[in-house]
């Protein structure tokens, strides 16, 4: 049947037979091509026949019956039905006259099983406040005013550019009420307190931990419901818009953690969606995801890759942001993750890759690049399976970025070691230099390392309150200086006491303490030298941009490499001693030209460190000019880290 035939209007009846597909929209949604789905899934204002209303639109393709339920018909499922299109795509749509925004709804489907459910629209772009579940239509008012930024993002969000990414619990990064833990600070609260916040300390990015719609508090925004609505639970979406605008109007970028890998249970939501595994696999060694108690999509189907590249497509258009870190790569394009032998079926080839799941990525990765240049998707992928930020044309996934989780493990590894028995561990600590071109890296000192008993970042670190600070400061200055973007997860740049708990704000308190204060001073050091120096960050993916100066001062647990820029006239030399003893007049070699000064030293008093032996100036005993290498002789403390720069 034509297009043009599938329109009728019967003004006498509640609903309207009307259509917004046109063309090949059918074709390209079943093939998982259409990444605009949202413009015509879910609900939408229309004026048909001079009268406004909401058209409404609703993948089901195992319903013998759809309609649209609310207040406005006193939830009756008899009054709404939408009609079913004439063709295979499972669709029922129509619409509804006289109905505005900010009216409840959802759908309810009944199935030739006895399945009778009250559904909410998968693409509903705003949701009631949990734990009432309904969707909410809705169109956008916002006037953005982040022209600027998003003129010039190409710059501030390139891969050569510095990366240094604020990790956010929005819920939990600080409450207007302490005592009362059921209390959030609002989108606009948010754009006033945590914007200057992240801006005085000098990250150049935030990465907010989900904030589509999700029912449970504890799942911390990763068993999603709402794959195109904002969360409620901080205000509307023009709310969450401008949050991001006000970051951007302050030279911040944003980037949303997204979860196309598995999805909750409840009842509202995507499982059992129309009676039938829909948008799971039905075979539940794929569908079914032990860990996480929740349900794999079906990557095989088309419909299903429409509507994840949609929600993706759908935060860059109509939200502005920079970058989606993907959450659980390894579970999506592993067939075994976290199964035993017999417990997962090999794909067509014998391996263990699930090859739909990998070219959904692949898909993914390439309509986002095209779509919207001078972003970045980051992949959080913990396996060392090769080319995650490989050109999808070579091969690859096509991510811009992947967190390096085997430094993050061999870090911890190894400063929760005594520093006396350090130098015996000294291969641990170097073997990410090993790889760390590989990929495209960004350095994750994250969430998860913070909670379920791995205790908070000060108590990683051994011995005395003395010794964890410096400690601590120690290993920041390690990573702001290591190959690779960089991420630190709120609460850690001042040293939190406790685990990080989803239900309360942060120890802002700690800060009336010096050690604390001290140790945020100095992550803010940290991170305004990272990004002032382009010796950090233009070739921070590049086996070019390191190069270790000395590796002879390994019973000393002394080790020293320089970062290296487009420009060799300024050359960064990193000095870390990783042990408990001080070295007064310490001497080593390295090659360069003789010349430098200090940029750093975090035994500063300034951050809490003894502020003891100062390099004032940086000593060069001799040069030789024909090996290219000059001698030099520091004063080094205990557990310190010295940035020098070439004179």
């Amino acid at each position: 049947m034509a297009y043009e035939d599938y329109h009728f209007i019967d003004t006498k009846k509640h609903v309207w037979n009307y259509s917004r597909f046109e063309g090949d929209d059918i074709d390209l949604f079943q093939k998982g091509k259409l990444f605009r789905a949202y413009e015509l899934f879910g609900a939408h204002k229309m004026r048909v026949l001079d009268t406004e209303g909401y058209y409404f639109a609703v993948w089901a393709p195992n319903a013998e019956g759809v309609s649209v339920v609310g207040p406005f018909n006193g939830w009756k499922q008899q009054l709404h039905p939408l009609f079913p299109r004439m063709d295979s795509s499972g669709i029922w749509e129509g619409f509804i006259p006289r109905i505005g925004k900010g009216v409840q709804y959802k759908f309810h489907i009944s199935a030739p099983n006895g399945f009778e459910q009250d559904k909410a629209d998968p693409f509903a772009r705003y949701a009631q406040f949990r734990p009432s579940t309904a969707s909410i239509t809705w169109e956008f008012d916002k006037y953005w005013f982040d022209g600027e930024w998003m003129e010039n993002r190409h710059h501030r969000n390139a891969l050569n550019a510095p990366w240094s990414v604020y990790e956010v619990h929005l819920g939990s990064w600080m409450k207007p009420d302490k005592e009362d833990e059921a209390s959030f600070n609002s989108y606009t609260e948010l754009a006033d307190r945590l914007v200057s916040y992240v801006k005085a300390m000098h990250f150049t990015h935030v990465e907010l931990m989900p904030v589509m719609e999700y029912p449970y508090d504890g799942s911390w925004g990763y068993q999603t419901t709402g794959y195109f609505a904002p969360t409620s639970r901080f205000g509307t979406p023009e709310a969450f818009m401008h949050l991001v605008d006000t970051f951007h109007s302050n030279g911040i970028g944003v980037i949303l953690d997204w979860v196309p890998s598995h999805f909750p249970r409840d009842e509202h939501g995507l499982y059992l969606f129309d009676g039938a595994n829909t948008y799971e696999y039905a075979d539940m060694r794929k569908g079914y995801h032990p860990d996480w108690n929740s349900y794999i999509f079906n990557y095989k189907r088309g419909e299903v890759r429409s509507f994840l590249i949609s929600s993706a497509h759908f935060w860059m258009k109509h939200y502005h942001i920079d970058g989606l870190r993907v959450d659980a790569v390894s579970s999506i394009i592993r067939l075994d993750f976290s199964r035993n032998d017999g417990e997962w079926e090999p794909n067509e080839k014998g391996g263990n890759e699930n090859l739909e799941a990998i070219q959904f990525l692949q898909d993914l990765n390439n309509i986002l690049y095209r779509e919207f240049p001078g972003t970045q998707t980051i992949a959080e992928e913990a396996s060392d399976r090769p080319g995650i930020t490989l050109s999808t044309k070579k091969g690859g996934l096509g991510f811009g970025m992947k967190w390096m989780m085997g430094w993050m493990h061999d870090s911890f590894r190894y400063f929760k070691i005594d520093p006396e028995y350090r130098p015996a561990h000294q291969d641990e600590f170097s073997f990410s230099i090993m790889y760390f071109y590989d990929e495209k890296f960004m350095l994750p000192l994250s969430h998860d390392e913070v909670v379920h008993g791995k205790s908070p970042m000060l108590y990683k670190m051994p011995g005395n309150e003395f010794e964890k600070f410096a400690n601590l400061r120690l290993l920041y200055t390690y990573m702001y200086t290591h190959p690779g973007a960089k991420l630190l997860f709120m609460g850690n740049e001042f040293g939190q006491t406790s685990e990080w708990n989803y239900k309360t704000e942060l120890q802002w308190p700690l800060l009336q303490y010096h050690a604390h204060n001290n140790l945020q001073e100095c992550v803010r050091k940290l991170n305004e030298l990272y990004i002032s120096k382009p010796t950090f960050f233009e070739l921070q993916f590049n086996q070019k941009g390191f190069e270790w100066a000395t590796l002879d001062h390994r019973e000393e647990a002394v080790v020293a490499y320089k970062r290296k820029g487009k420009s060799r006239e300024k050359d960064i030399l990193v000095i870390l001693n990783l042990s408990n003893r001080n070295y007064p007049g310490f001497v080593m070699k390295i090659k360069g030209k003789p010349g430098w000064n200090v940029l750093f030293n975090s035994n500063d008093i300034a951050y809490w460190g003894s502020g003891e032996m100062v390099n004032t100036p940086v000593i060069c005993l001799s040069e030789d000019k024909k090996e290219k290498v000059c001698e030099i002789k520091l004063d080094i403390p205990a557990l310190t880290g010295i940035i020098l720069e070439q004179a």
